[in-house]
This record gives C-alpha cells, sequence and structure tokens, in this order.
C-alpha cells in the first residue's frame, strides 16, 4: 500500500510535466504553422497580400520629369519605354507575375509561366500553355527571365502586331529553336478553316510554267486512265483515286526531308526546321491514306499499281528535288491546288446526292476510329466531316509548298516560326487581361 502511495506520488509530477510539455510544444506547433502560412516564400495568398499593401504604401516613386515616370513594380521599369502597354496593365501583369514567381526571386521560369496562363484558360488551352512553357524554356535554354524583361517581351509583342516594331523579341527565342521543335495538330479546325477557297499561283518563270504544264499533263493522264471524268462519281470510283493518289502524295515530303537532311549533315549547317515541316507533311498524307483503307482493301493489281508508281515518281522526284528544289516545291503546290479541286468534287458530289444514293450514306455514316481520333472529329464524326478535313490538310500542303518555292535552303519553317508563335500568345495573353479589365470597370 505504501509502495503503491509512493510511485503515484512520483508519476503525479511527471505526468503534470509532461502534459505542459505537452502544451507548450503544441502551443510552439501553432505558432510555426502560423508564421508558416503568412510566409510570403511559402504561402501565395500571404505574397499577394504583403505586394498588395506594399504597392498601396508607395504606388508612383516620385519624378521630377513627367515624362520619365517609373512605376514601382521592379528596380528598373521604366513605363516610358512602353510603346502599347498602359499603367494599369503593367500593374496588372506585374501582380500576376509575382503571384506565378513561385521562387519569390522576381525572375521568371518556364513553370512559372505555365502557372500564369492557367489563370487565364478562357484564351489558352491545356496544349497551348504548355506549348509555350516548352518555347519559353528553349527560349531561356532552361534559364529565366526577370519580371521586367518578361513585360517588355509582352509590350513588344503587342507593338509588333501593331506594326510599331520590328526585330527579335527581347526574350530571345534564337535560331536553334526550330531545328528541334514543331508542333502541329490536324485536330480541331475551325469552320473558316474547313471552307476552302480554291485558288491558283500563276506561274512566272519559265520552270513554273513547267511545273504548272506538267501536272496539267500529269492528270488528263491519270483521269482518262481511271474513267473519273465519266459518268457520275460514285463510291468505289473516289475511293480508288483518293487512295491510289495518297499513296503518291505522301512522296514529295519524304523525299524533301532526306535530301535537307543529307544537305545539314554534309555542310554541317543548320535547316531552319523545314526538314521537321516537310516529315511531317509527308505523314500527314500516309495518315489520309491510312484512313481510306480503312473503307476499302485494295486487291493484288491494285497494289502492283501502287508499287509501280512509287518506284517511278519517286526515283523522277528525288533527281528533280537534288536538281531543283524550287520547281519541286511549285509542281507539288500545283498537284495540290488539283488535290483541293478533286476533293471539293467530292464533298459537292455528297452533300448533293440522293438519299438513296450510295453517296448520301457518308452524310451520317461514321468516320473511320482513326480519323475520328486524329482529326479530332468527335465520336459522331462522319465520313463527310473526314473530307473536309482532308481538303483542309492539302490546301495547307498547297499554301506551303507554293510558300516554299524560291526559299533559301536555311530559311525558317514558315509553318511554325517558334518566335511568331511566342509573340502571338503573348498577344493573346495581355488581351485576355484587357478584356477582364474592361468587364470588370463595366
Amino acid at each position: 500500500m505504501i509502495a503503491t502511495l509512493s510511485m503515484r506520488a512520483i508519476k503525479a509530477p511527471i505526468r503534470m510535466a509532461t502534459l505542459k510539455h505537452n502544451a507548450t510544444a503544441m502551443q510552439n506547433v501553432s505558432i510555426l504553422v502560423r508564421n508558416f502560412s503568412l510566409n510570403p516564400a511559402t504561402d501565395p495568398k500571404a505574397k499577394m497580400r504583403n505586394f498588395d499593401e506594399s504597392l498601396a504604401r508607395k504606388e508612383i516613386k516620385a519624378d521630377t520629369a513627367a515624362s520619365n515616370r517609373i512605376l514601382n513594380l521592379g528596380p528598373s521599369l521604366d513605363l516610358s519605354k512602353f510603346k502599347t502597354l498602359d499603367e494599369s496593365v503593367v500593374r496588372k501583369i506585374y501582380q500576376e507575375l509575382v503571384y506565378a514567381d513561385k521562387g519569390a526571386d522576381g525572375r521568371i521560369s518556364d513553370r512559372d509561366i505555365k502557372r500564369l496562363l492557367y489563370k487565364h484558360t478562357s484564351a489558352f488551352t491545356d496544349t497551348e500553355i504548355v506549348e509555350m512553357g516548352e518555347l519559353f524554356y528553349a527560349s531561356k535554354a532552361g534559364g529565366t527571365v526577370s519580371i521586367e524583361k518578361f513585360i517588355e517581351a509582352v509590350d513588344y509583342a503587342t507593338a509588333k502586331k501593331e506594326g510599331k516594331v520590328d526585330g527579335p523579341n527581347p526574350i530571345g527565342i534564337g535560331s536553334c529553336v526550330p531545328e528541334y521543335m514543331f508542333v502541329k495538330t490536324h485536330g480541331n479546325y475551325t469552320p473558316e478553316k474547313l471552307d476552302v477557297k480554291l485558288t491558283h499561283v500563276e506561274p512566272e518563270s519559265r520552270l513554273d510554267k513547267v511545273a504548272l504544264n506538267a501536272v496539267k499533263a500529269t492528270r488528263i493522264i491519270f483521269d482518262t486512265a481511271t474513267g473519273w471524268n465519266r459518268g457520275s462519281i460514285t463510291r468505289e470510283k473516289v475511293l480508288n483515286r483518293t487512295i491510289f493518289l495518297e499513296t503518291v502524295a505522301a512522296i514529295p515530303g519524304m523525299v524533301a526531308a532526306i535530301i535537307r537532311h543529307f544537305r545539314s549533315l554534309r555542310n554541317m549547317q543548320r535547316d531552319g526546321g523545314m526538314l521537321q515541316m516537310f516529315l511531317e507533311e509527308a505523314n500527314n498524307e500516309r495518315m489520309h491514306l491510312l484512313t481510306f483503307i480503312k473503307m476499302k482493301d485494295p486487291g493484288y493489281l491494285f497494289r502492283a499499281s501502287v508499287i509501280g508508281g512509287q518506284l517511278a515518281f519517286g526515283s523522277i522526284f528525288f533527281v528533280s528535288y537534288a536538281a531543283s528544289p524550287s520547281f519541286c516545291h511549285r509542281f507539288v503546290g500545283y498537284i495540290e491546288e488539283e488535290a483541293c479541286s478533286t476533293y471539293t468534287k467530292i464533298i459537292d458530289a455528297i452533300e448533293q446526292a440522293p438519299k438513296d444514293n450510295e453517296l448520301a450514306a457518308w452524310r451520317t455514316e461514321l468516320a473511320p476510329k482513326i480519323a475520328r481520333s486524329y482529326w479530332k472529329l468527335g465520336e459522331q464524326g462522319t465520313v463527310l466531316d473526314m473530307i473536309y478535313a482532308v481538303r483542309a490538310d492539302e490546301a495547307e500542303h498547297r499554301d506551303v509548298n507554293h510558300t516554299v518555292s524560291g526559299f533559301a535552303h536555311d530559311a525558317i519553317n514558315p509553318v511554325y516560326n517558334p518566335e511568331e508563335k511566342l509573340n502571338k500568345m503573348l498577344v493573346a495573353y495581355v488581351s485576355d487581361i484587357m478584356a477582364k479589365e474592361n468587364k470588370t470597370s463595366a
């Protein structure tokens, strides 16, 4: 009994000390949590709160010269050097950049850019946000840029759109990015892109005229051999024509890419991103083929004619491209003009076909699965929708090949110029800010 009482007497002060220690520990933890949540480096809301309080205390530095008003948003942010951005927009951009600056060091990284743009999902898709981050990472070779320099880049992009400035963006994409970066999707064509206009580039040089006449002669021979102009357009005619032509149409892009690839290796020079563009063009034509063969499986005779056509056309085009890329691109441009015309006739035949006609079924028949996924036609995408998308592809190839005919071998890819892409995204960003500002003020 005495021993038990003695043990209780000993444990009581220990228990009291333990409880006191635990209470003190909990208090310390509470203080730590409170301090952590108020730490601007770890709590973005606290950072913005502190920034707003600081901004409220010192809005604009005093300056004797009215033309040199320096906004107290950074060490050297001079409003007078901006050509398009006014003070309210600069202030808003700065606030957003500070919020996005996770490192709280006044510098913006590619991850900060993504964090910034995710506040503007009304102006950017997830794909565009990722692409912007990649462009920024590439432009700085994994580095960062100061908040002030980024705002200058935004102002430059808007000024260039208005024709007020020229030259490279202050961020500096550089000339190496096009060599390995090419982002192109054929999905989600807008109604404007699908509404293809049948255009024609008039030949200027002797080579242009030779290219045009060669295409006209080829079309006459092929139309006569296949009976395309005899009778009405049928499902069988469409599939035979598109399958055969797409096996040949995928050759020029691959030949151009191969020759440019070897030239780059041989001369130890950059290609300007053209190689990537022509590889994508060749693959796009191949996707057309893979789509149409889901609708018809050609026989042995048909497949033999494809092999013969590839050997003949591929050999001739390879030699021709090595001799004159300009001639070959003009030739392909005219070929694609004919392709746009052919697909337009097919579309008209489908849309005007009577209900009991076999072509009328393509207005409601589901496109092959590969087509619906490649062109993002949706779950209910029809064969007609697919052919509209194919025609849009051909129109792009038409315009690109006409454009690059006569280009220098090291010219920048006209379809995907990284600096133009960056400027376009920066303009979209500041436009979204202005739209929200106007909505708020209204």
